[in-house]
């Protein structure tokens, strides 16, 4: 995927993911029902703004036993996989076992290596630890609190991943906070900045209508008459 101009990723990062679902929907009908997070998510810290970045695409697993020689083996080919490439990137992983999130991967340690590597964040359905001694600044968006870290290991890196019905690629633009994330296609992100104009404006005529005194039925109904009409 090439890489988004700066100015771009700046304006995205203004906005709040519900707001750029909106109006990436505004663009294409098809995001009403795809490409988003469906299930609640746990966010590790709701004051950090927005995230805005590449995707990492890596699965775990953790309730069987493994080899440390291979699970080292994997954690640093993952780590590696991390390090190069376009930033900034958002680590995406899904967790594969039949029940996610049974070993935590997310918690003080891999939080200070990813945040060191250039990383900002994590999007998964599984679980985090340690919320209290996250790497500050780095975002956590997960399935699940847990205490243990069991078997923990990555699977395989760079594959295609599917966190809560949005499946996400390598290179995939991701925008996250803490009410989900969303994919936001290439082809769109020179579109999107309108879009989210357009929207914005409105959703203000309804706004500013509910904040008259006056306000009544007919008022909102001219508000929304009004609102459907700005093109």
């Amino acid at each position: 995927m090439k890489q988004i101009p700066e100015r771009l990723l700046n304006i995205f990062r203004r906005y709040d993911t519900p707001t750029i679902l909106n109006s990436l929907e505004l663009l294409d009908s098809t995001f009403r029902t795809s490409c988003f997070t469906t299930e609640q998510m746990i966010c590790a810290d709701t004051t950090l703004p927005p995230i805005v970045g590449y995707a990492r695409t890596a699965t775990l697993s953790s309730s069987s036993e493994v080899d440390p020689n291979i699970k080292r083996d994997r954690s640093l080919s993952y780590y590696e996989y991390l390090s190069p490439g376009t930033t900034p990137c958002i680590s995406v992983i899904q967790d594969v076992d039949e029940r996610p999130g049974f070993g935590a991967f997310w918690g003080e340690v891999n939080s200070n290596i990813h945040n060191a590597l250039g990383v900002i964040g994590v999007v998964t359905n599984g679980s985090v630890r340690d919320l209290d001694a996250l790497s500050a600044g780095f975002q956590v968006l997960a399935g699940k609190i847990g205490p243990a870290h069991a078997y923990v290991r990555i699977e395989e890196t760079g594959i295609p991943v599917n966190i809560f019905g949005m499946n996400v690629q390598h290179n995939d633009l991701i925008h996250a906070d803490r009410h989900g994330a969303v994919v936001i296609p290439k082809e769109l992100t020179e579109e999107l900045p309108k879009a989210i104009d357009l929207m914005i404006r409105k959703e203000k005529i309804i706004l500013d209508a509910c904040k008259r005194k006056d306000f009544d039925f007919e008022i909102l109904k001219k508000a929304i008459q009004d609102s459907a009409q700005i093109r």
